[in-house]
């Protein structure tokens, strides 16, 4: 009974944290949109929340399409779910942004469950906020396809750097508690694809790092190639709409 009731407290204190990240990420796209970036696109709630719900949608379905990665053990693989909401980042701001990836990783978890007690989900949507927030709030202060490309360079920049640490300290140590096995069984899975992988540190190294460069390099790219067909069609049909 005591260990049922521990067991609950942890993922109530798992929950709470969770949604205070949340909570926090939030408040910092607002204060992002409300003090540097007055001129953003505001469209009516209805609309907004409709635009979100798609985009949120489109990156749910493509968590499902899992892409192995030779350079990394198979628990690392790399999904384009960022595509969608970095576009809905660009066209609506970074607020929608934030709350298109949460609702993303919601999508997922109503579809196809959690594997990882949620801290896989949780990690999905710290680390992708990583990159849609900063590449958000500076494409924002000066809409340019030049600043797009130091957006995403940046947000890619910062991805890498905070999921790294993310990993190294959190990620890699919660799978190992969560599916009761020393660290080295998870290094050693690391040291099968690659042998200069002997710790924790060279497993983030050799792995993790070329894995998030990989994956904002890729989004990044697709984002800049679709962006603008994107919102071109969501513009075109908007005015269709007011002319009517």
């Amino acid at each position: 009974m005591s260990q049922f009731l521990q067991s609950l407290a942890d993922n109530a204190a798992f929950l709470l944290a969770c949604l205070a990240v949340f909570a926090g990420l939030i408040l910092i796209a607002w204060a992002a949109e409300r003090f540097f970036l007055p001129s953003h696109r505001k469209l009516s709630p209805a609309r907004t929340v409709s635009f979100v719900a798609i985009f949120a949608a489109l990156g749910g379905a493509l968590m499902f399409f899992e892409i192995p990665l030779f350079f990394a053990p198979s628990f690392y693989e790399m999904d384009l779910s960022e595509l969608p909401v970095l576009i809905c980042t660009f066209y609506l701001g970074p607020v929608a942004g934030v709350v298109c990836e949460f609702l993303k990783v919601v999508i997922k978890l109503l579809l196809k469950g959690t594997s990882t007690a949620f801290v896989g989900d949780f990690a999905n949507f710290a680390v992708g906020c990583a990159m849609v927030l900063p590449a958000s709030i500076l494409y924002h202060l000066h809409k340019s396809k030049k600043m797009a490309l130091v957006g995403l360079a940046v947000g890619t920049l910062v991805m890498t750097v905070f999921g790294s640490a993310f990993n190294a300290y959190f990620l890699i140590p919660k799978f190992a508690e969560l599916f009761h096995m020393p660290l080295d069984a998870i290094v050693a899975m690391g040291t099968e694809v690659n042998g200069a992988i002997h710790s924790v540190g060279t497993l983030v190294l050799f792995a993790v790092v070329p894995f998030n460069l990989l994956k904002g390099v890729v989004i990044s790219a697709l984002t800049l190639v679709l962006y603008k067909r994107v919102e071109r069609l969501f513009f075109h049909q908007r005015q269709v709409q007011v002319q009517s």
